[in-house]
């Protein structure tokens, strides 16, 4: 009974026993793919697994994220954890526990009908049968497929799903274990990798005197060509020479970037790979008006709080390493191909390093220690990064142009909608485009070259294009793609990929159409949206906000703005009010907003996704990596200033969702709509509109003055 419409996670790991035992008396064992990097998703997980399986979320030891025993789910990415992970293990924990009812009717010659679980203990008629999960475990044999003939559960009888929960992870991370960087290994040796900075830039030459005097106590190199790695039993000794390094190493050669680096001008000039997409039938004789308008975002930085981490032992032939990775199974793949070993020598095991909001350097992190470690066997190798190497040699998020052009008719309604995106990739995680994309393995001797480099396909989700269609009710509709094949830096994933920018162009155009039609923005996006779903969000953030009430004054230097997308035009719906007063510089006063995500399993926890979003969107809003002599010039936060914990405005959150309505993904569903949000406030408080991000001091005043 394996059909398509069954999500990708149970179709790619069909059989029973790939999610769940019960080995242990008591207890139950659940395994998932999907790993925690901050949204709590462990806590859903057992919510679910605990719901489905009649048992006390006590009673279930979830692991995740480990090659040798979990399912193979790719990457924990893309809003995907409880639509398609939650979704899977779901359905298997309901198929799971119809065979213990179907075996514990057998044994007792009763109708199945009569039977329960409690606690996983099998009840008939509201008294104990003597019999459990663990009693009939060697007679219910979990290595087979999901039959497809479980029913889950409806939300009228959930006892733990839909309920608020507290974090599985943060009581170790609120006492200072609960991080990758807090593991300890006895014999472990500490290393700091000495980057390349730019790629195809060659070591001349290594001061190697210079090294040990800043170390102060025994170090040893390793080289492989450009790779340099600096280790010893003293994290301090290796820190110090490692800073050291920045002078006592010296490179030449490396691609170097252009002064005008993800410029608008930069990235239109570009030798670009052109795709079009089109819907519905163009409408040439009812144009009365065609209005166009052109945005842009930069280059930004992933930014995480925590430098990345990494630990790998090679003994025995067998690898094993232990990374803050999105996804455990596709690292141990490529890690197996770059180290020359089969997968079955690897074995890779996440540990929770300080968030992830799109591909950082973990997996370049576990790189570093496997290489380190295949060279040093029995010794446990730790790699810790610095923070100038997380600025100047992480993946970039990709700078962006999107132009926007309208057809209206005589009601002021889009006949014809076309959108043109300059953009280079936003995915180069490990494996895309049959590259390792790990940094270190392009600096040893035989790195294969780079394959040609493209982005998420539009029909996969997109990259660049992700959100790029509108949801609003257009007649015809065309996408061009201008996708820049760069290989002079990496560009990928951060928190939403394209969609914080589309969304940003389109909401801002919506508003620029609303104008023009002397119309409410709010009113307009209604009049246009035949989603009912939709529509409620966007009427719940008018009420919460009092959007009617207080009308804004345009030009008077504070407003409100509106912001709505639905993320990927699939997952959670979001609708976004901001307060902004512009004086010196943007101040944000107040956030509203309304979401549908369908089922909520962790009310908390997809709450706290949402205003993670939020906050994180009011950051990126502001943000703008700096280049310079052509490479990355930022080094600390001084160069790269992110939102302050003072900036942050109160915000309000209500949800609209109904739990029959299945689960969608939230963690990176508020990013578009909170910089379309505060994008179309500034533009009404000021009466003049920036469709050039950041949105800071420097860019209001080249916009008032006609330079932007």
């Amino acid at each position: 009974m394996m059909t398509p419409s069954l999500p990708k996670s149970l179709v790619d790991n069909p059989r029973l026993n790939q999610w769940v035992d019960f080995s242990h008396p008591g207890r139950a064992t659940v395994r998932s793919g999907k790993v925690e990097i901050g949204q709590g998703i462990l806590t859903a997980l057992r919510q679910i697994a605990a719901e489905e399986l009649d048992l006390h979320p006590d009673q279930i030891d979830l692991v995740a994220g480990q090659t040798d025993s979990c399912p193979d789910e790719g990457f924990t990415a893309g809003s995907y954890s409880v639509s398609v992970g939650g979704a899977s293990l779901r359905l298997a924990c309901a198929d799971v526990r119809r065979l213990f009812i179907q075996a514990a009717a057998a044994r007792l010659g009763c109708p199945e009908a009569d039977l329960s679980i409690s606690d996983g203990t099998i009840v008939r008629g509201g008294h104990p049968t003597g019999l459990s999960y663990w009693s009939l475990r060697d007679e219910v044999s979990l290595d087979r497929a999901y039959s497809g003939e479980a029913r889950p559960k409806e939300p009228e009888t959930f006892r733990w799903v839909g309920h608020k929960m507290p974090r599985l992870d943060l009581p170790a991370k609120l006492s200072g274990s609960g991080f990758i960087h807090d593991l300890h290994f006895p014999d472990m040796l500490h290393a700091r990798v000495v980057r390349q900075q730019r790629r195809g830039r060659h070591i001349v030459s290594i001061d190697e005197r210079a090294l040990a005097r800043a170390a102060g106590q025994p170090i040893e190199l390793l080289r492989d060509k450009d790779f340099l790695a600096i280790l010893g039993t003293s994290e301090s000794a290796v820190y110090h020479a490692s800073k050291r390094a920045e002078t006592a190493v010296t490179w030449e050669g490396g691609e170097s970037l252009p002064s005008d680096f993800g410029s608008i001008a930069w990235l239109k000039s570009q030798e670009a790979i052109r795709r079009v997409h089109a819907t519905g039938k163009p409408d040439a004789d009812n144009v009365a008006h065609t209005i166009s308008a052109e945005y842009s975002r930069p280059c930004l930085t992933y930014g995480s709080i925590g430098p990345s981490c990494a630990y790998a032992v090679f003994a025995d032939g067998k690898l094993t390493v232990w990374s803050h990775t999105q996804g455990p199974a596709v690292l141990r793949e490529w890690l197996a191909i770059t180290l020359d070993l089969s997968p079955e020598q690897v074995t890779v095991i996440h540990a929770q390093g300080a968030g992830a909001y799109g591909h950082n350097t973990a997996d370049d992190a576990a790189f570093d220690a496997a290489f380190i470690a295949m060279r040093r066997p029995g010794k446990t190798i730790r790699v810790l990064w610095n923070r100038e190497d997380e600025f100047s040699s992480a993946p970039i998020s990709p700078a962006m142009v999107m132009r926007l052009s309208a057809d209206l008719d005589k009601q002021n309604r889009p006949l014809n909608w076309r959108t043109e995106i300059w953009s280079p990739p936003h995915v180069q995680r490990p494996g895309l485009n049959g590259n390792s994309n790990l940094l270190g393995a392009s600096a040893i001797e035989g790195a294969p070259p780079l394959k040609p480099i493209d982005d998420l396909p539009h029909e996969r989700g997109g990259g660049a294009t992700r959100n790029s269609v509108p949801m609003y009710q257009l007649g015809h509709f065309q996408l061009t793609h201008h996708m820049i094949p760069l290989t002079t830096v990496r560009t990928s994933s951060l928190r939403g990929l394209g969609t914080w920018a589309n969304v940003f162009a389109i909401e801002s155009f919506i508003d620029e159409l609303a104008e023009h039609a002397g119309v409410d923005p709010a009113r307009y996006r209604l009049d246009l949206l035949a989603d009912d779903r939709a529509r409620k969000v966007i009427e719940e953030v008018c009420r919460m906000s009092d959007w009617f009430g207080r009308p804004t004054e345009i030009g008077t230097g504070s407003a409100k703005g509106l912001g709505f997308a639905r993320y990927k035009n699939i997952a959670a719906y979001v609708a976004i009010v901001a307060e902004v007063t512009v004086e010196e510089d943007v101040r944000v006063d107040q956030i509203w907003c309304a979401a549908d995500a369908g089922l909520t399993v962790n009310p908390d926890g997809a709450e706290n996704q949402i205003e993670g979003g939020i906050i994180q969107a009011l950051s990126f809003s502001r943000e703008k990596l700096p280049f310079e002599d052509g490479a990355v010039s930022a080094r600390s936060w001084r160069d790269y200033p992110i939102l302050r914990f003072s900036d942050i405005p109160p915000v309000q959150i209500s949800w609209t969702g109904s739990p029959y309505d299945p689960a969608v993904g939230v963690g990176e569903a508020s990013v578009g709509p909170t910089v379309a949000a505060v994008a179309n406030a500034v533009a009404r408080a000021l009466g003049q509109r920036i469709r050039r991000l950041p949105i800071n001091r420097e860019t209001i005043m080249e916009t008032l003055l006609g330079e932007g």
